[in-house]
């Protein structure tokens, strides 16, 4: 469904009440909404280019879902870690290793540092901020209303806890909330639903628009271990009916336990690799008879108040603490298969002000911005006869996850009928364009996290370490925008491109060339002319990956590795010459492998 809201002078958002209290004004170079992980990455970068910036977060704890369970992050290779999230768990590795020593098992298990534990995520977050005097963080301060004059954002006004009310006077805004609050509060057109399948294209889309969004639900962080294992609380109005339908399920066999991973009979994924400390991260089972997420329930989030919304969550948390309860002491269920559930706890030590529960719901997808380019599953598709996906020259981040929709409604009984709507669709790695991120007319605001994308092309692109290279593009396409006087829509691509990689972060993904290798750059810069597209024929089966490691991780995507050592063959010689000269540059006359002739080509075009 399509929501396009009127452009007013002044915009108000209904997701908070206006405190009693005093107002306060201030101005700064960017005004960021939504400390998500993304939102963090943009202001790191907005600060390492010398601007004030104001991060503000509606709740009492920065990080998003990286700080609230979300510990098992969603890739699929650890060659395609680039930019902010692999210098974010570089320093998640360096704090294990600091804090337990460097052979230690909390370093193996934090997995290179794409696993740790909420409180050690929150930790490092907190330390990156602190570092940057020029950053300013706001905590429990929620939207009100957005002023927007000629097309741009003027003033963003804020409720206070007990204090009443905070003006901003930015020059250019960052919406990095998972919702899309401050975009809609700014007149942005977004979509909320999907799309009908005749408007991209997309044989994932239904064949009729709606209203529907994928499923939501909580990211609970919970131990077996005895002495750090704290009982599941009893949600207020729980009703053993609500679950009885469990029981035939473990009685017939579906069920072997509670708790599992994919390769055994459970309902609770305790995902794998484990994290550090003996805890698991929980979540929903896909295709499951018994889901923690409940689509159709959650349909009425993205636009609702403050007070609808945490009702909504509400819903969410009951419905998964009760489950829980149940599957540990019903008499009616095995008494081996309650005494294995009961093994499970929360963690006494994560979560410690919020009664050991995280305080924010995994919002999938909420509003989406219709802005410059609508990523959809075109995006992701292979070039033709080519081992990679379709060229963006103006790409500024990738992705190499899969086409991920928990599902967006519910036939049948809620426990032991299906998800509707739900599509797990392999693809190699793609990139990502500058567009996702920019409106059509609002001149100072870009959206990183409800970017601009059909549900399916969504369904490709939320996932944190995807969303934080956006943010990071984000932070510094805002200072270009600062530096040159222009909007947003005017920001020079490419020049933006080589600011990213000069933080290694990736815009084509190579695989056997990390931004630590003293060739990322020149390999990133070819790639964006097209270099590294025709070199490989595409899998005989579409979305091949590398050979499997564990869980969803897997060796590097194969075809797409420079091999920059291999000799330069006569037909990649050609094929690039022709290349190199369609974009006016020099062809070495002689190169005895690929790296040679890249390092030429651009020691020869560089002033």
């Amino acid at each position: 469904m399509k929501r396009l809201l009127p452009l007013l002078i002044v915009l108000f958002f209904p997701a908070a009440a206006v405190p009693a209290g005093g107002a306060e004004h201030r101005s700064s170079d960017v005004v960021i909404y939504g400390a998500t992980p993304a939102g963090i990455a943009a202001a790191v970068a907005a600060a390492a280019a010398d601007r004030s910036v104001v991060l503000v977060e509606p709740t009492a704890r920065i990080g998003g879902m990286v700080t609230h369970g979300l510990s098992h992050t969603d890739f699929h290779s650890f060659e395609a870690i680039n930019g902010p999230f692999l210098r974010f768990s570089q320093r998640v590795v360096d704090h294990y290793a600091k804090t337990y020593g460097g052979d230690s098992q909390q370093v193996r298990d934090c997995w290179r540092g794409t696993h740790g534990e909420p409180s050690v995520n929150l930790l490092v977050f907190e330390q990156m901020l602190a570092e940057l005097p020029s950053v300013t963080v706001l905590t429990n301060h929620r939207l009100v209303a957005a002023t927007v004059q000629h097309d741009r954002v003027t003033a963003v006004r804020f409720a206070v806890p007990d204090a009443g009310e905070l003006t901003i006077s930015p020059r250019v805004v960052i919406d990095a909330s998972y919702e899309g609050d401050l975009l809609a509060a700014a007149g942005v057109p977004f979509r909320v639903g999907r799309e009908a399948r005749d408007e991209y294209g997309e044989s994932l889309a239904p064949a009729t628009a709606d209203d529907a969004l994928q499923g939501y639900n909580f990211r609970l962080c919970m131990t077996q271990e005895p002495e750090n294992r704290l009982a599941v609380p009893v949600p207020e109005g729980y009703r053993r009916e609500d679950y009885a339908a469990v029981i035939p399920l473990v009685e017939a066999g579906k069920f072997s336990s509670a708790f599992g991973y994919p390769g055994s009979r459970f309902m609770l994924k305790a995902h794998l690799p484990g994290l550090p400390n003996g805890k698991r991260d929980i979540n929903d089972v896909s295709k499951g008879l018994v889901r923690l997420s409940l689509p159709g329930r959650n349909r009425d989030y993205p636009e609702a108040d403050l007070a609808t919304r945490r009702r909504i969550e509400k819903e969410h948390l009951d419905w998964q603490l009760g489950l829980i309860h149940f599957v540990q002491t019903d008499p009616a269920l095995p008494q081996a298969f309650r005494e294995e559930a009961a093994t499970w706890g929360l963690c006494r030590d994560e979560f410690v002000e919020t009664n050991h529960l995280p305080a924010q719901i995994y919002v999938r997808e909420a509003r989406r911005m219709v802005g410059m380019h609508v990523y959809t599953e075109a995006d992701t598709e292979y070039a033709p006869e080519d081992a990679r996906s379709r060229l963006h020259r103006n790409a500024i981040a990738i992705g190499e996850y899969s086409h991920n929709c928990h599902g967006t409604g519910h036939a049948g009984p809620l426990i032991g009928g299906r998800h509707t709507g739900e599509f797990y669709k392999a693809v190699a790695p793609y990139q990502i364009p500058y567009g996702v991120i920019v409106p059509r007319q609002v001149q100072n605001l870009l959206a990183p996290v409800a970017c601009s994308a059909s549900h399916v092309g969504f369904c490709a692109l939320r996932l944190e370490p995807i969303w934080m290279s956006l943010g990071e593009a984000a932070g510094l396409a805002a200072d270009q925008a600062l530096a040159k006087n222009v909007p947003v829509q005017e920001v020079e691509v490419q020049t933006l491109q080589k600011r990213i990689w000069s933080r290694g972060g990736a815009t084509i993904h190579v695989s056997d060339v990390p931004p630590v290798q003293p060739d990322f750059t020149a390999v990133q810069r070819w790639g964006m002319l097209g270099g590294w597209h025709g070199l490989e024929p595409p899998p005989a089966k579409p979305g091949t990956r590398g050979k499997p490691i564990v869980s969803q991780y897997f060796e590097a995507f194969p075809g797409h590795a420079a091999k920059l050592d291999e000799p330069l063959s006569p037909v990649v010689r050609d094929h690039w010459t022709a290349l190199a000269r369609q974009h006016g540059l020099p062809a070495p006359k002689s190169a005895a492998t690929r790296g040679d002739w890249i390092r030429e080509v651009f020691r020869q075009a560089s002033p």
